[in-house]
């Protein structure tokens, strides 16, 4: 699944794509992905609307369009679910199996492909309400982020998914975010140490740093068959001489050396995901 990283990767590469373009209409395939909102009402809203921005917010995409004549904006949430790309093409380009939104653009369309169907492109920004802060926003400080620790009995891994307490940290990046904070994934989130937190503060940002500008670095495959490659997300470009591989420390190595101790990586399953750790670096 797309996490905080993969998500601002692809709005850098949307938000200058996209502005000031104007939809000429909107083609729906997949109602569900649309869900509370109604077709005719996305329709209604966005024909002849221009873009204005493209951001993020946690693992949510935020469309911010005008309409002319209207007074306001209008803003349309993404979010990619499990395997959903967003990318454009060409007008006479064919268009993917599993497009389940397009969005006629002129010279190009805006294609949103989503095989399983689990992502969205709605009006109903409800979900934004519930997150909590960025990992770069100074309410999410060392101080708060010990406060919220302390009232929670879960392990601290299953709690850093939890999107109310710091938004965009999904699976792969809590996991590495523990192991270079050396701390037990298994350890209640209440009895975490002081100077842990501070540490696993740190970390979070940092691991989400890395991601980002190694996404931004190298020419990625948004529109490619939509099959994680183990280089990003959305995978490299065939033929890209700047290949990178990224440098995950444990996440999906059980069974490999630690590259600190050269202890065997283990996995377990918390709250259903796989949680990769060190057993000596992480007790």
């Amino acid at each position: 699944m797309p996490e905080l990283p993969e998500v601002e990767v692809l709005v850098r590469h949307l938000a200058p794509a996209l502005c000031h373009k104007v939809i000429r209409s909107v083609l729906v395939r997949k109602t569900k992905v649309c869900r509370p909102t109604t077709e005719s009402e996305l329709h209604a809203a966005l024909v002849g609307a221009c873009f204005k921005s493209v951001t993020r917010r946690g693992k949510y995409l935020v469309f911010t369009l005008r309409r002319p004549g209207r007074a306001g904006e209008v803003s349309v949430i993404g979010h990619l679910g499990m395997t959903g790309r967003m990318f454009l093409l060409p007008k006479g380009a064919p268009l993917p199996k599993h497009a389940v939104v397009v969005l006629d653009m002129g010279t190009t369309n805006f294609v949103y492909e989503d095989p399983r169907q689990f992502g969205r492109f709605t009006l109903d920004d409800s979900a934004l309400h519930a997150l909590g802060p960025e990992p770069w926003d100074e309410a999410f400080s060392v101080a708060a982020f010990r406060t919220a620790l302390c009232r929670s009995a879960q392990a601290v891994k299953v709690k850093l998914l939890d999107q109310s307490l710091v938004a965009g940290i999904g699976n792969i990046y809590a996991s590495e975010a523990l192991f270079r904070a050396g701390v037990s994934p298994k350890r209640a989130a209440r009895r975490v140490k002081a100077e842990e937190v501070a540490r696993l503060h740190a970390t979070i940002r940092e691991v989400l740093t890395e991601a980002i500008e190694c996404g931004s670095t190298i020419p990625l495959d948004f529109a490619g068959g939509g099959l994680r490659d183990g280089l990003f997300y959305y995978g490299a470009v065939e033929g890209n001489s700047q290949f990178y591989q990224e440098r995950l420390c444990v996440y999906d190595r059980a069974g490999q050396p630690c590259v600190n101790c050269a202890a065997p990586i283990k996995r377990m399953v918390q709250a259903a995901r796989s949680t990769f750790f060190c057993p000596r670096c992480q007790r």
